[in-house]
């Protein structure tokens, strides 16, 4: 009787680690793939145990056929673990390339034990501030000494441009604090209410509020990274493209849509955001009919040779952004000559950073402190002069 209960148990623990390997379909709940992907490594072990009393329970068969499976969904949750330790080898050469040499802090880009850690410790309570009216943000303030301004990350969130808030995932907002980094986390209008460019007048907004206060804030006023997730993301990229702003360092995008029309022709109508629906509620309808829209909001379009240097990161089994877009977009950063790296992790689904000790987390960690560290250093120094100096070699290896 036992086999019975194994069986189906070993069948669905497979089942979900399949989803470290495959996109989840447009209809499924995608955040199950978090857990497999993000969260695995926790389930490896159960996975193993179930094989090993199916094993015993029946030596048959039957017993053969839940190992089997137990043991196969060990080594899918695994998987991810396994393809994050290869990314963490080249990453450190990949990273210095692009945006030049840094010592770092001595840790690795990715370790075994680091999985089965315990979670960040909590930074301080933000200061809620309001920047233009009816939009607050959360300014989180590093412990520094002395008088020095701190370089700002303005986060901006996702939510398909009609949901979520300025409080989504702070785990990485602590991070940040701890490493120096003060950080804002902004507030913006949602569709359909309002319509794209009020997105980014907002985040236009926000910045021009933390210039004007900074240093009042505690705040660099020319040190300023935009990073967004999801939709944030594509916010981010829009502004930091077409801003033309020295204060603006630097962009960072998770999983962002970066072409709207792209997006728009190769998504499904009924996929489980309704995401051709939230296409149409910012932009005011179709591509066929509001294309200077889509094209307003998607940032591949604004792509020019002085365009801040930019980090991607993306899963290549995201289901509601695909990976497509941050490849297009790295090809269109690369023809300009533009500082970036486009790290793909092959397991990973949306919103992957969830877990900051997971696999994912742990080499977002690493590769945005290598690229925070480098595009905030005061101008003048050895590091920027390196920046310049890297941008010119892209320049000349175009023109040969």
């Amino acid at each position: 009787m036992t086999i019975w209960i194994l069986t189906p148990a070993a069948a669905a623990l497979l089942t979900l680690g399949l989803l470290t390997v495959f996109r989840s379909p447009p209809w499924s709940p995608w955040k199950l793939a978090i857990l497999a992907g993000e969260f695995g490594h926790w389930l490896a072990l159960p996975s193993a145990l179930l094989a090993g009393a199916a094993w015993s329970a029946e030596p048959g068969p039957g017993g053969a056929t839940a190992t089997l499976l137990g043991m196969a969904a060990a080594a899918l949750f695994l998987k991810p673990a396994w393809q994050a330790a290869r990314l963490a080898r080249p990453l450190p050469k990949r990273l210095r390339e692009v945006f030049g040499d840094w010592t770092g802090d001595g840790y690795p880009a990715f370790t075994w034990r680091e999985l089965f850690g315990a979670g960040e410790s909590a930074a301080p309570s933000p200061s809620t501030i309001e920047f233009a009216p009816g939009l607050p943000l959360d300014l989180y303030r590093p412990v520094t000494t002395g008088k020095r301004l701190s370089p700002c990350v303005i986060v901006i969130h996702g939510g398909g441009w009609d949901n979520g808030d300025r409080r989504q995932l702070p785990g990485l907002n602590h991070w940040l604090v701890q490493r120096g980094y003060a950080v804002a986390a902004i507030s913006y209008r949602l569709a359909p209410a309002h319509r794209w460019p009020a997105q980014r007048d907002d985040a236009l907004a926000a910045i021009a509020f933390l210039k004007a206060r900074g240093p009042a804030l505690g705040v660099d006023p020319a040190r300023l990274v935009l990073l967004g997730r999801s939709a944030g993301g594509q916010i981010a990229q829009a502004v930091a493209y077409t801003a033309r702003d020295p204060a603006i360092r630097g962009v960072v995008a998770f999983y962002a849509p970066s072409d709207l029309i792209f997006g728009y022709v190769n998504t499904h109508e009924n996929d489980i955001l309704r995401s051709p629906t939230l296409m149409r509620q910012l932009l005011g309808g179709p591509p066929d009919r509001e294309r200077a829209a889509y094209e307003s909001a998607s940032p591949i379009f604004h792509v020019t040779p002085d365009a801040p240097p930019t980090l991607l990161l993306h899963g290549v089994n995201d289901s509601i952004a695909w990976h497509r877009h941050s490849e297009r977009l790295a090809e269109r950063l690369a023809a300009q000559g533009v500082p970036h790296l486009n790290l793909l992790l092959p397991w990973a689904t949306h919103a992957f950073d969830f877990n900051l000790r997971g696999p994912g987390g742990q080499l977002t960690r690493y590769a945005l402190a290598w690229y925070l560290a480098r595009v905030t250093e005061p101008k003048g120094t050895k590091t920027q002069d390196l920046d310049t100096e890297l941008r010119g070699s892209r320049q000349e290896n175009k023109e040969a």
